[in-house]
Parts: C-alpha cells; sequence; structure tokens
C-alpha cells in the first residue's frame, strides 16, 4: 500500500503543485483529500502555465486517475469551467472521479460567505468569498447537499427546498437580501450541471483502495497548510477543513496505517495572505524583493502576499504535526539577490525565550522573532540541476533548515518550471 501525502507547511502557496506534479510521475493516481477553489496553485510544463483549482495536479499526467475526495469542497460551475479550460489547452480530463460524498458550493454558500465577511468589518478574516466556510458549516450541520443527490433530482429537491427554507429566512432577515428561488436554482443545476458532472461522480474511497491493494502508488495531495488548518493552525485566521497530513484520511477515506510517506512543502522564505499573526513578516524593501521577484499574488484572487522570513519555530512545529519524513523546500532562487539572509530561530514573548510555537494567541500576536543571519550566495541558481553545482552558501542555508526543523531536506525547486529543482538529500 504505497501512499504519499504532500502537505503544505506554511500558510499556504508553498509550491505544492510543482512538487505534486514531480511526484505524480511515480503515481497511478492523484487524490485530492480537503479544500475547495479557494486554493489555487500554478504548474509551468514546457513554458505553458496551467492554474489549477479543484482539479488534482496528476491529471497533466495520462497515465494518472485523478481524484477528488469526500473532504473536498465542490462548486460544479468552477469544476466544469477548469474541465473546460484544461481541455482547450490538451489536457484528457475523462479519467477524473469525483466523490459522490464531496458536498456541493451552491451560489446561496457564496452569498452569505460575501455578506457575514462584510458585515464582519475590521474584524474580518480574509476569507475569498467563495462558499467554502458556508458550505462546510451547512456540512457539520448535516443539511449540505453533496455530489450523488444531484443523481436524484426528488432527493435533490427535497435537500434543496429544506435549505432554502433556512437561508432565504437569514438572507430576508439578517441581511436584507432576496431569496434564492428553488426552481431557477434546480433548473441551472439540471440543465447545465448534472449531464455534465453525472459521468465524473464515483465512489472514490472503494477506488483508492482498490489501488491501494493492487499495490498501486497513491498520491494524497491537501490545498491550503499547516497553519490554516481549522484545528493546528491560528484560529480564528483559518480555513474550514483540515489541511495536515493526517486529514488525508477523513478527506479520502483512508486509515493511518495505509501512508507511508510525508512529504512537507515550505517556501525558502514565507508567505501569509489574509489578516492573522506573522512573526517575521517583512514590511521594508527586502519584503518588496521577494514578493517582486518571487511574483508573490494570489492564483486565484491576486491579492498581494504578505511576506517574511523563513521561520524555523513554526518549521519545528510542523514537522511534528505532520509526521514529516522529509521537507521540500521551494523558491530557493527568489532569495539569489540577497546578501544577507535571516532565519527566525525562536521567538521573544515579553522578554522569555520560546523555541516551540506559543499555544496561545495573545503570545503569539506580539511574539518577536529571534534572528540568526546567514551570508547569501548572490548567484542565479535557476540552472542549477545538481547538488553539487549550488554555490557553498546556498548549501550551508539549506543544511542549517533541516538542522533546525528536524527533518531532511530532499528536494529543492530553483525555479518555477516543471525541470528546476535539485534532490539535495539523494
Amino acid at each position: 500500500m504505497p501512499a504519499t501525502v504532500v502537505v503544505g507547511t506554511q500558510w499556504g502557496d508553498e509550491g505544492k503543485g510543482k512538487l505534486t506534479d514531480l511526484v505524480a510521475k511515480e503515481m497511478q493516481m492523484v487524490v485530492r483529500y480537503q479544500g475547495g477553489h479557494n486554493a489555487g496553485h500554478t504548474l509551468v510544463v514546457d513554458g505553458e502555465s496551467f492554474a489549477l483549482q479543484l482539479v488534482p495536479s496528476g491529471v497533466l499526467y495520462p497515465h494518472i486517475t485523478p481524484v477528488i475526495g469526500n473532504g473536498v469542497v465542490v462548486d460544479p460551475f468552477v469544476l466544469l469551467a477548469e474541465i473546460d479550460t484544461l481541455e482547450a489547452k490538451g489536457v484528457d480530463c475523462s479519467r477524473l472521479k469525483v466523490s459522490g460524498n464531496a458536498h456541493l458550493i451552491l451560489p446561496y454558500h457564496q452569498e452569505l460567505d460575501m455578506l457575514t465577511e462584510r458585515y464582519l468589518g475590521k474584524n474580518k478574516l480574509g476569507t475569498t468569498k467563495r462558499g467554502i466556510g458556508p458550505t462546510y458549516a451547512d456540512k457539520a450541520m448535516r443539511v449540505g447537499i453533496r455530489a450523488q443527490d444531484v443523481l436524484d433530482e426528488k432527493i435533490f429537491r427535497q435537500k434543496l427546498d429544506a435549505v432554502l427554507e433556512d437561508k432565504n429566512r437569514l438572507l430576508a432577515k439578517v441581511y436584507n437580501r432576496l431569496p434564492f428561488d428553488a426552481d431557477e436554482l434546480a433548473n441551472r443545476i439540471f440543465t447545465e450541471v448534472v449531464p455534465r458532472l453525472s459521468p465524473y461522480i464515483a465512489d472514490t474511497v472503494g477506488l483508492v483502495h482498490e489501488a491501494l491493494d493492487a499495490d498501486q502508488h497513491v498520491l494524497f495531495e491537501g490545498a491550503q497548510a499547516t497553519f490554516l488548518d481549522l484545528d493546528q493552525g491560528t484560529y480564528p485566521f483559518v480555513t474550514s477543513s483540515n489541511p495536515v497530513a493526517g486529514g488525508a484520511c477523513p478527506g479520502a477515506g483512508i486509515g493511518p496505517l495505509d501512508i507511508q510517506r510525508i512529504i512537507g512543502i515550505a517556501k525558502a522564505y514565507i508567505t501569509r495572505v489574509g489578516a492573522g499573526p506573522f512573526p517575521t513578516e517583512l514590511f521594508d524593501a527586502h519584503g518588496d524583493t521577494l514578493v517582486d521577484r518571487g511574483h508573490e499574488f494570489g492564483t486565484n484572487t491576486g491579492r498581494r502576499r504578505r511576506p517574511g522570513w523563513f521561520d524555523a519555530v513554526m518549521m519545528r512545529h510542523a514537522v511534528r504535526l505532520n509526521s514529516l519524513s522529509e521537507l521540500a523546500i521551494t523558491k530557493l532562487d527568489i532569495l539569489d539577490s540577497f546578501e544577507t539572509l535571516k532565519v527566525c530561530v525562536g521567538y521573544d514573548v515579553d522578554g522569555r525565550r520560546h523555541d516551540r510555537l506559543p499555544y496561545h494567541q495573545s503570545d503569539l500576536h506580539v511574539a518577536k522573532p529571534i534572528y540568526v543571519e546567514l551570508p547569501g550566495w548572490q548567484t542565479n541558481l535557476t540552472e542549477v540541476r545538481e547538488k553539487k553545482d549550488l554555490p557553498a552558501e546556498a548549501v550551508a542555508y539549506l543544511q542549517f533548515l533541516q538542522d533546525q526543523v528536524g527533518a531532511p531536506i530532499g528536494f529543492v525547486g530553483v525555479g518555477p518550471g516543471r525541470d528546476q529543482y535539485v534532490h539535495f538529500n539523494a
């Protein structure tokens, strides 16, 4: 049962798509286990960019079955549009499977997401307003509508009528908004969605276990990242699901003993989108350089990401939470122009040093980074393909990160292209 999990270890945007794409060469199935289309990643193949939101990155390989697991929330209109875009670029999506237990994001979820965020005002969470949170909330409240429901119009209408009675009352009484028309929405679903989505809907838990039982290589990819996890992240500035490696179990229908390898992805620096604590955040020219050189703008939203130096305190915690077997460091080349680099190795909280992530939010919000400075290499790394060709300063930087966080580095990204990487501990 050779199963591998790829997980982001910071606040997202670490380059999971590229690593997943590289590892997928050895796989027969790639399974997305949580999140929705609020998490996008971009792959560059032969100079062409592919911006994926819901479809697993393994779709770019003709030998792989891409699977959207039951833990994912799916906007059917977005999914179908993404399939159209991929197929227009010559990518065959016919192998895609969507769990019948995956919950659907419907227009009223997006309306409520937008309204809730607006009414929070200065206390807003920085949601993408894609309807992710309200859909997971409906799932927890047991009033959600799943992909399998569209296969039975009677069941779908019963569930839609029941949920819209409550949602429309909320929209009218609290937000003074017009109600959703159940007939109109159902008609859209059964004319625009069902004929095209139905062939993809499947028993994905059964498919995954058939693959594992046949000793096929299965890759489980999460969206977002460890510190956006609903339970382990910087709450409430988190997503509405569990991106940590353990989330692959409920999100795809596997057991812990099915997993053999867990790869954590981290940038050589760190970024964050939206509100929330960020001890190593940079507000100076160094931060602007990271944003400019790293093209640090959201794949989906276009929002500027908040930049900062690498935080080894967070990474130690991520290694523990995910039981990482190895790390992949991406975007090392973005640091090429720096004369000096900084790595946060501890926090100062009101005069007390913390080498572990503080559990209390008040401490994290006032934590000041304790830095170690390392020399930069000021050399273009984008053409490097072997460890022996890395500058000594780059090797020393990576070795320092590895020693600080307690996990070996297996892969180092030196550019956006599919071939721009180095095996560090081959």
